[in-house]
């Protein structure tokens, strides 16, 4: 796990979160797209990331490639990831990175968000941990088995089971943890979900017998794709992470630039030196 840079401004918890908000409401955000206004380069702005990978690889772009770049942006990190388009809907932040289209499309329809993706930068195979199992084939008849209670993230943990022969998927309708418990057909061993926000999944590992979690929170947590049970299939992936900004300013000179170093051969041979086996992988 690459170390924390020291540019970040970590936040921790919903007292930490609404803290920041409140600043950040009080030097509201640097771009000035929107109302026809011209933007220099050089103005520094927002970027909201999750830390691990999000964190690092915008840390790598602010130590090694802005500067000649002619920009200058400051890393905002959450945890919680609802934060993370609030903070860009309400011009809290100028764009954020920490997503997957599904999970921006699920948001879009619950909140009516106008944002909108940029190019694609990495991907984090979902996985399976266990504590107390070498394997899957292990897994006792109603083992406790810890799924997100994000649904776009919910659908690809049930994916993963699935495609291990553990449960059965429906063909039409609903596919979500409580459809599937319910089912004597779709869930032969009777397995027990327990829905959790994904920040907390791996700290509650010791309490099931099986979690399913999200690369940024499995790497921040210290496991890797190395201890995982299950790992999610990286061709055909599409759940690519990528830099997201509002309609309303995707077009703004230092976010194209920002997304153009994201995709730069920098970028992809750091993510290719900092996780080579596969944690993280480039998109591009």
């Amino acid at each position: 796990m690459s170390p924390k840079p020291s540019t970040r401004l970590r936040i921790l918890g919903l007292g930490a979160a609404a803290t920041l908000a409140l600043g950040l409401s009080a030097c509201a955000s640097t771009d000035d797209t929107a109302g026809g206004g011209e933007v220099e380069l050089s103005t520094p702005f927002k970027v909201a990331a999750t830390d691990v990978p999000h964190g690092d690889i915008l840390a790598f772009v602010k130590e090694n490639l802005a500067e000649d770049a002619g920009i200058d942006f400051e890393i905002v990190s959450f945890t919680d990831y609802p934060l993370g388009n609030q903070w860009l809907s309400e011009g809290e932040v100028d764009a954020n990175y920490f997503q997957h289209r599904p999970y921006l499309d699920a948001q879009i329809e619950e909140f009516g968000y106008e944002i909108e993706p940029l190019s694609d930068v990495h991907v984090e195979p979902y996985a399976a941990f266990s504590e107390k199992y070498d394997s899957v084939a292990d897994l006792p008849d109603g083992a406790k088995i810890s799924v997100t209670n994000d649904a776009s993230n919910q659908e690809r943990a049930l994916d993963l089971l699935a495609q291990e022969g553990l449960i059965e998927l429906p063909e039409d309708g609903e596919v979500s943890a409580l459809v599937i418990e319910n089912s004597a057909e779709y869930n032969p061993h009777g397995f027990d979900f327990i829905e959790a926000d994904p920040a907390s999944q791996a700290r509650a590992l010791p309490d099931v017998d099986l979690g399913i979690l999200n690369g940024n929170y499995f790497l921040d947590a210290g496991y890797s794709l190395e201890d995982a049970l299950i790992v999610e299939p990286l061709e055909g992936n599409v759940y690519a992470n990528f830099l997201a900004a509002r309609t309303d300013n995707a077009d703004d000179p230092r976010i194209q630039k920002l997304d153009e170093l994201l995709t730069s051969p920098e970028v992809k041979a750091y993510i290719e030196e900092t996780w080579p086996g596969g944690d993280v992988s480039p998109a591009f």
